[in-house]
């Protein structure tokens, strides 16, 4: 039996810790550092999302794992100088694509990506290890490193930064166990495969679907399959913009994945990239300055700005996400009422994913029809837990 020692379980307490496969050896080494139980587990379903994601579109993909859930994830669409702009990352600095992919899949929610697990569907090169080494994270896992590129992130937290290697030619086996209070639980993998073939049928009035709508569609349909559930993601541009992540209630989770996509659009306004931010104030503080100054929470009281800023008003905020349009939404299961599209509806979202099947999906239909809504229904539950 292969087998690495892991500093601990899921908390210091929990001893004791391996990661071990019965037969063969392990598809993964570790270059730098020493790995935790939460690590791998972040690795592990990180690697899974981009490598299927690339598979589906073609496209090198990057995720931002935190707690056994995607914080972000993206394809490598080139930045705008707006998205360059709320991303802090400089006009002069040239981006590979997946470089592009990275700084999209850690944008998406900067908060709840701080400290995250870094996860590339191709090698790592010296683009993308120069920003991975600006960023807070616990660690990274890709198929392959340029040596610059890991030279580079050798040095990162003192040496101790977490790099992982994952053979991308492995197959895992076609079950999966776990134990849970001494008892094994067996299933087979979840192998569906969620390209442009699961994009049907269409079941609204509205049914033209634009190449960009089917390709955040795919971003949020393989981050949802590994998404603890129940799980719902909006996406645009080709990352997710909104993850509404291990709420028991359909509803909670649109809201919150909402409230995010929100902010995420808030933070491409002019009023946001123009605030006076002090000079040498570390990304993190600007990241935590902006969503407070988002949420109305303070206006520069840390002393974060150089300048006093006014709030923004209800109007301006109300203002700018009533512009938003085209964004796109996956369910991992079928949303039970129609209060859910009510409530993407005011996010801008004009096409969604969802698997189908609630005695309610005429009522689900027929909001979306009210809104001249796309809707794809296509049976595939995608729970994960």
């Amino acid at each position: 039996m292969d087998q690495i020692e892991l500093k601990y379980g899921v908390n210091p307490n929990q001893e004791r810790a391996t990661l071990s496969i019965e037969s063969g050896t392990l598809p993964l080494s570790i270059l730098n550092g020493r790995a935790g139980y939460i690590n791998i587990l972040d690795a592990l379903l990180g690697w899974q999302l981009v490598s299927e994601l690339k598979a589906a579109t073609s496209m090198a993909s990057a995720a931002s794992f935190k707690h056994a859930s995607p914080a972000g994830s993206a394809v490598g669409l080139a930045l705008s100088e707006a998205e360059r702009a709320m991303y802090f990352v400089p006009k002069t600095y040239d981006l590979s694509e997946q470089a592009a992919a990275f700084v999209r899949a850690r944008g998406a929610d900067r908060l709840s990506s701080f400290g995250d697990f870094i996860a590339l569907s191709d090698c790592c090169d010296e683009s993308t290890a120069r920003l991975v080494s600006m960023e807070v994270s616990d660690g990274i896992i890709a198929p392959s490193y340029e040596p610059e590129a890991l030279a580079l992130l050798q040095q990162k937290r003192r040496g101790s930064y977490l790099v992982i290697q994952i053979d991308p030619l492995f197959v895992p086996p076609p079950t999966e166990q776990r134990t849970l209070f001494g008892m094994t639980l067996t299933q087979s993998r979840n192998t569906v495969v969620l390209d442009e073939r699961v994009l049907a049928p269409v079941v609204t009035e509205r049914t033209m679907l634009p190449d960009e709508a089917k390709l955040d569609l795919l971003v949020a349909l393989n981050t949802l399959k590994y998404t603890q559930s129940n799980s719902v993601c909006y996406a645009a541009r080709g990352q997710a913009i909104g993850v509404g992540a291990g709420q028991q209630s359909r509803i909670h989770c649109v809201r919150l994945g909402a409230e995010k996509a929100d902010l995420w659009h808030l933070r491409q306004s002019e009023r946001i990239l123009s605030l006076p931010f002090k000079e040498g104030l570390s990304r993190n503080a600007k990241d935590n300055a902006i969503d407070q100054y988002l949420r109305g929470e303070h206006v520069g009281s840390d002393g974060s700005f150089t300048t006093a800023v006014e709030p923004l008003g209800d109007d301006e905020r109300c203002s700018i996400i009533a512009a938003v349009d085209g964004v796109s939404l996956a369910s991992d299961a079928f949303f039970p009422f129609r209060d859910n599209i009510d409530r993407a509806h005011l996010s801008g979202v004009r096409y969604i994913v969802q698997a189908g099947g609630s005695v309610r999906d005429s009522e689900v239909i027929e909001a979306c029809n009210e809104y001249n809504m796309v809707m794809i229904c296509n049976a595939i539950r995608l729970f994960m837990h």
